[in-house]
């Protein structure tokens, strides 16, 4: 037992044949991958439906616009509102990449807009590509690229 604790609290310097540092560089490379992937990017999609091609979340629900929110760079959906319309939230380290930027939210979250408006999804829209929230109260509308 003495030598597994050895080698579990030894250096991990790729030492031995050509294909344990070769494996070694390998997993190097993943972590470093992993870590730059997808940090603070905008993870999205577009999607044709009925009404034609709508920016989605990652997993193709539509996103939506709020005709109320008139200050740039604030969301007026707030409370009642966010939990029926769920912000497209951005991690705390999210850059603005093109047409997409990140709002402060009131409570200090980051939320993801496009063209200058706050994104958001539809709890009743069910399964990808679902539109149903497009009109809502006249002031819901689909978001297109």
């Amino acid at each position: 037992m003495g030598s597994k604790v050895r080698t579990l609290t030894g250096s991990i310097t790729p030492q031995g044949s050509p294909m344990r540092k070769i494996g070694y560089a390998a997993f190097a490379a993943m972590l470093l991958l992993g870590a730059c992937a997808g940090a603070g990017e905008p993870q999205h999609k577009t999607m044709d439906t009925k009404l034609g091609q709508v920016l989605t979340t990652s997993d193709g629900m539509t996103l939506y616009t709020f005709a109320n929110d008139k200050e740039p760079g604030k969301s007026a959906c707030n409370g009642p509102c966010a939990v029926n319309w769920p912000p497209l939230m951005a991690k705390a380290d999210a850059v603005p990449v093109g047409k997409w930027t990140v709002i402060t939210r009131a409570d200090g979250s980051k939320q993801w807009a496009y063209d200058g408006k706050p994104l958001y999804a539809w709890i009743r829209d069910k399964q990808p590509g679902d539109t149903t929230g497009d009109g809502v109260n006249n002031v819901w509308k689909v978001a297109h690229p």
